[in-house]
């Protein structure tokens, strides 16, 4: 099992994540492009991210920012995030190099994306999600998308995959299942956003479970409904998620929020036997 950890707010720097995560014994860093410090632009200096991948014997996969909208109406933002995802995709074949020396080269190398909802429009007596509404022009949008990642992807051994948030819409599982038509589409399991959402995701997850490539390992509940949490301070069956996650020899990113949450979830894993 390949196990890595998210970029942390308490790091501010690159090298402060690297180090811990050698310090902690994990494989990868997962760089969110949420943070002002992974933007596209920054990430394309890749030579500073191998000088630091080898320095500390890690690889890289890439969180895409959680505010792409590959099918927003306004073309002109659409075509932004489709160039977003274009130049990632570079950076991630100019990061490959490391996934060999330092990883599993049997697995693709990820870009994690979530799914937008889009806007919706309050009535009296319900709300409309307008991509359910334009339902046509959503899916097109999608044809696009994932001919334009088939062509930037070509050949190289990445993937992008598509993560559980809060609950799939309907029109998502149609264009998800539509994406997964593609073998350089695949699906992340986040199993705290699923368990805070009463599991609402899993019989369409487990419907494409041949798709499933790459884990968000957290603890969570789902009364209240809490996620993040640091492995053993929630309600999950850890121990059968990761059992799953194995089963599909997939990746997975210890997605805790703190230091001190993710030190306590390697050393959840270490007692378990899992790393």
């Amino acid at each position: 099992m390949q196990y890595g950890m998210p970029t942390l707010i308490e790091n501010r720097t690159l090298e402060g994540n690297a180090a811990l995560c050698q310090a902690l014994g994990l494989n990868f860093i997962e760089l969110n492009m949420n943070f002002p410090e992974y933007q596209v632009d920054r990430l394309e200096e890749t030579d500073e991210l191998i000088r630091t991948g080898d320095q500390h014997h890690l690889y890289y996969t890439i969180h895409l920012d959680e505010n792409l909208n590959i099918a927003d109406f306004n073309l002109l933002v659409r075509q932004a995030y489709l160039e977003t995802v274009r130049r990632t995709i570079l950076v991630a074949k100019a990061l490959l190099p490391l996934r060999d020396r330092y990883g599993d080269p049997r697995q693709n190398l990820t870009l994690n994306m979530h799914m937008h909802h889009g806007i919706y429009i309050t009535l009296p007596d319900r709300k409309v999600q307008m991509y359910e509404r334009d339902f046509e022009n959503y899916m097109q949008a999608f044809a696009v998308f994932r001919s334009l990642c088939e062509e930037w992807i070509g050949d190289s051994s990445i993937m992008i995959a598509l993560e559980n948030t809060d609950g799939f819409r309907d029109y998502e599982k149609k264009a998800i299942a539509y994406l997964l038509m593609s073998r350089k589409f695949g699906l992340t399991w986040d199993i705290g956003h699923s368990r805070a959402t009463g599991e609402k995701d899993v019989p369409f997850i487990m419907e494409h479970s041949d798709r499933l490539i790459h884990f968000h390992i957290h603890d969570g509940t789902e009364t209240p409904p809490r996620n993040h949490l640091a492995l053993g301070d929630g309600d999950i069956d850890l121990t059968e998620r990761l059992r799953t996650a194995q089963s599909r020899h997939a990746r997975c990113v210890l997605e805790t929020k703190t230091v001190k949450a993710l030190k306590q979830s390697v050393q959840w894993l270490r007692n378990h036997q899992e790393v």
